[in-house]
């Protein structure tokens, strides 16, 4: 599978580089999210590195036939309900399994958004993972990883460094995109 979607991306134009390479469990970042296509090339560029990349989506959603499809493609339902220990219930799955990539868009959304869910930190923080920051970056359509972060405990000053780090990048509608923190 991994060839045919590296070639199903460089028919879309994409180059896709910097495999998360030597790391069995991380938190992944990937910004900027503004578009729903965002989801195809990044599930494409996983299958490409023959990492299953997990996304936590609301248990709801969860039942036949979607559900068999969101799980097939990575999902694992999330009961986002109040007091519902959201953050022990994502560390669990990192506890449970000997590999892991989570990803999330802490935008939250596909508009531009500077309060960012910090969630992934939290999350990252708990299960003692590192955090790839990833990256798509639209006019040039290239995508990969920047690099792996390791939180300091420091949320403010460590969700400011990786929004920074992925200012840089164009999504499909620049203006939704990430500012960094001096710009927002």
């Amino acid at each position: 599978m991994g060839k045919i979607a590296w070639w199903i991306l460089r028919l879309m134009g994409w180059n896709i580089k910097d495999n998360p390479e030597g790391v069995e469990k991380a938190v992944i970042v990937m910004g900027p999210h503004t578009s729903n296509w965002d989801f195809i090339i990044g599930k494409l560029a996983f299958m490409h590195y023959g990492v299953k990349g997990r996304y936590l989506i609301k248990s709801e959603l969860f039942k036949p036939p979607l559900g068999w499809f969101l799980k097939a493609i990575g999902g694992i339902p999330i009961n986002r309900k109040k007091n519902n220990k959201f953050t022990d219930q994502a560390v669990k799955h990192f506890n449970e399994n000997d590999s892991m990539y989570m990803v999330f868009t802490p935008e939250g959304t596909r508009s531009y958004n500077p309060n960012w869910k910090k969630g992934f930190y939290y999350i990252a923080l708990k299960a003692k993972v590192p955090i790839y920051i990833g990256y798509m970056d639209y006019p040039s359509k290239t995508g990969g990883f920047l690099e792996l972060f390791k939180p300091t405990g420091d949320v403010n000053k460590d969700i400011a460094f990786i929004k920074e780090q992925l200012s840089q990048f164009k999504g499909k509608y620049p203006e939704k995109g990430i500012r960094s923190v001096e710009n927002e």
